[in-house]
């Protein structure tokens, strides 16, 4: 294996132990390799889910949802196709992280418009999920190393900018509470200072009604005695 695809799995591993979050795959043109490069790392059983080798257009549909519509559109290589491969192994597993490779690697490309040496990764978490492309010009073993090098660092990638993001999105939303309160104390602030003016301009109306006389002392007689008018 090459010291760079190791070297980036390493890195990526750390990235998911750091966290205690885990990872899943599914491949096409790898092959399994993305999966053997994962798990050659000590302790993969605590971070490793499940993967799936889905070469065929119909095990992609079966066993990850793969549309059959977006693969007749878009066909097996596409960013589409990545993208549902990642979310489908996503779903299955459980895994906070997915990655998902397809592309050609040769020697032919089967008969499509597609170049060999063509892949699509798509990476997927439970809340985004994109899809990067490149191409490598190599024979069939140096373009599935390439695409596993180029699947772990696009995943790294995307997975920096996505815990960017969230701590940005929690910074914010911090801020947006803290100036919320700050605004909710200010209006209390500002009401009970009005209240404690108008006390000031008119202490009178807190005693206005202590001295009134009550009703049953007011005075009035029952016995009243009425002048019948004359007719």
């Amino acid at each position: 294996m090459d010291e760079a695809v190791q070297s980036a799995a390493a890195k990526l591993v750390r990235r998911l132990k750091k966290g205690n979050y885990t990872i899943t795959v599914a491949e096409s043109c790898t092959g399994g390799l993305l999966a053997s490069t994962l798990t050659d790392i000590a302790g993969a059983s605590t971070w490793f889910k499940q993967s799936w080798v889905t070469y065929a257009n119909e095990a992609k549909v079966r066993e990850l949802g793969v549309s059959e519509e977006a693969l007749e559109k878009k066909g097996a290589v596409s960013a589409r196709v990545a993208i549902q491969m990642a979310q489908g192994a996503l779903q299955r597993s459980g895994a906070d992280l997915a990655i998902a490779i397809t592309g050609i690697a040769g020697p032919g490309n089967d008969s499509t418009t597609k170049d060999v040496g063509i892949v699509y990764v798509g990476i997927a978490s439970a809340t985004w999920a994109t899809s990067v492309r490149t191409q490598i010009g190599g024979n069939r073993e140096e373009n599935k190393n390439g695409f596993v090098h180029f699947a772990l660092l696009s995943a790294m990638r995307s997975w920096d900018d996505a815990m960017v993001r969230t701590r940005e999105e929690a910074e914010e939303a911090h801020r947006m509470f803290i100036e919320e309160e700050a605004r909710k104390q200010a209006l209390e602030a500002e009401i009970e200072a009005r209240e404690m003016a108008a006390h000031e301009r008119a202490p009178w109306q807190d005693e206005a009604w202590e001295d009134s006389t009550p009703e049953e002392d007011l005075g009035l007689s029952e016995d009243i005695a009425w002048s019948e008018g004359e007719e």
